[in-house]
């Protein structure tokens, strides 16, 4: 019987998500309008301010000019009908002056029963006068303002008016109006005008690297899916540039992974059969044990290590082309030894060449004796056939190889006196396939090398070349005790007895 199912598997309700286009097109759209908008927001306040002050501005002015016709009235005074008419014309209910200390209501209008809210246009505060018009919009019906200014047509300390608030809010209100839809389509135009920008200059730039990229990861052959440089010098350009570059290196790269995969193949299917030649190999080599003959004996030996190793590496083949080389088995190995054996073995001496062996018989290195074989068998040859492909040259080929002890690490040199490595194969020199500069090579020899010193936790590496020669530095990791002499090992048994 099946378990139930936990309470926490139960699947949950989704929560309603905003809304959010998934284009970089429309969202670089939406923000730009709301970012104009909202900066057109961020400025209505100060416009609305700034509109309600010229408004009462004007009523004072107006009336100013109202309470002039006072003074050339007969004993100054003026009848009710022509006080009704100046401050209808002057938009306000009470006009007053006040001169010399002295305040005299020039022209007065039917009294309210609620006091005016005052705003002094003489000095008034950023925040209260930023704060007015949402006082005038908000505030209530029926309400009148009273307004105090600086005169300007006569000589007084201030000019005084009352005033209904009911025009002033209507004006104030389309004024908002027309200020919004102003501003709507200002942001609206604007966005539209960033969003073509900004979508021609960089989301279309944008759009072919990323349709090549997609296109490039489905299939790196498809011809659609290259990316031809505009040529721009920007960001965009340079983007443009190194995504041709990698696509360029991964092709590269994918070809030189098939035909691997290819060769791969073809081994595995003779690796069998390789394989039972090498045992006939071992058999006939036990049967020349049994000659008496002195030279077979000597040479018997040589034979022998050659057919392990090649057997070992018909083993190992299957996993190195399926996956990588196997796990070294690292141990102390005497390194003047296996470079005497790799120098053998890549026929330095049969071939004419010196070899200069530097390294003390006692020094060891810690790493697997037969991958060191190898790497060191890979090196020597490749320097060997370097000298003998060497245009103009005459007489033989000198190779040296040289030790040193560094903390924690172990540093072999290996320095031939050929032509060096050519400056066009330095940069693929570890790569297989592609890092072969002689006719006919095919590239292997120091990217297995390489791979092998790697797999030790070290590393191959080119550390010098031109016309006098090449030098590769063969780095392992550890330090492994050195080798007794037998003069030593004679005075170590002395003291133990």
């Amino acid at each position: 019987m099946a378990d139930a199912p936990e309470p926490q598997a139960t699947a949950k309700p989704s929560r309603t998500r905003f809304f959010w286009p998934g284009g970089l097109s429309a969202r670089l759209l939406i923000l730009t309008t709301l970012f104009v908008a909202g900066a057109g927001a961020l400025a209505l306040p100060l416009t609305m301010a700034s509109f309600e002050e010229q408004w009462l501005l004007d009523r004072v002015r107006a009336a100013e000019l109202a309470s002039l016709s006072t003074e050339v009235a007969p004993d100054r005074g003026v009848n009710q009908q022509l006080s009704d008419q100046l401050l209808k014309g002057a938009g306000v209910e009470t006009i007053a002056i006040q001169a010399d200390g002295l305040r005299r209501l020039v022209l007065q209008g039917p009294r309210r029963a609620r006091a005016p809210y005052l705003v002094d246009l003489r000095d008034q505060a950023p925040l209260s006068w930023v704060a007015a018009p949402f006082q005038t919009l908000f505030g209530g019906e029926g309400r009148a303002v009273r307004v105090i200014a600086e005169p300007r047509f006569r000589q007084a300390d201030f000019v005084e008016i009352v005033a209904p608030d009911t025009e002033l809010k209507k004006a104030l209100g389309a004024y908002v109006g027309r200020l919004v839809l102003v501003t709507a389509f200002v942001a609206g135009l604007a966005g539209l005008l960033v969003f073509l920008s900004l979508n021609l200059f960089l989301v279309r730039p944008m759009q072919r690297i990323t349709f090549a990229m997609e296109r490039f990861r489905a299939d790196p052959d498809d011809p659609e899916a290259h990316l031809e440089p505009s040529g721009r010098r920007d960001e965009i350009g340079r983007a443009e540039v190194e995504l041709d570059r990698m696509q360029a290196d991964l092709r590269v790269a994918l070809n030189a992974r098939a035909r691997l995969a290819a060769l791969g193949e073809a081994v595995a299917k003779i690796n069998h059969d390789l394989r039972n030649m090498l045992t006939s190999a071992q058999i006939a080599s036990e049967r020349l044990a049994m000659v008496q003959d002195p030279q077979v004996a000597q040479a018997l030996p040589r034979l022998e290590r050659a057919l392990d190793r090649a057997v070992k590496l018909a083993s190992d083949v299957l996993a190195y082309g399926k996956t990588e080389e196997p796990a070294p088995d690292v141990r102390p190995t005497p390194l003047a030894e296996a470079l005497e054996m790799a120098a053998e073995e890549a026929r330095i001496l049969d071939r004419g060449h010196a070899f200069s062996n530097e390294v003390a018989e006692t020094e060891q290195v810690m790493a697997d004796p037969d991958q060191l074989h190898r790497i060191l068998v890979n090196l020597l040859k490749n320097a060997r056939e370097a000298i003998e492909q060497q245009p103009g040259r005459d007489g033989p080929g000198v190779l040296r190889a040289s030790f040193v002890q560094e903390p924690g690490m172990a540093v072999i040199r290996m320095a031939d006196d050929g032509p060096g490595v050519p400056e066009r194969a330095r940069e693929r020199l570890f790569q297989p396939f592609a890092g072969s500069s002689r006719p006919g090579g095919a590239g292997l020899g120091l990217a297995i090398a390489r791979e092998l010193a790697q797999g030790h936790g070290g590393d191959l590496s080119l550390a010098e070349t031109g016309p006098e020669g090449a030098v590769f530095e063969l780095r392992l990791p550890g330090a492994a005790p050195a080798l007794e002499t037998p003069k030593k090992a004679r005075r170590r048994r002395k003291a133990e007895n």
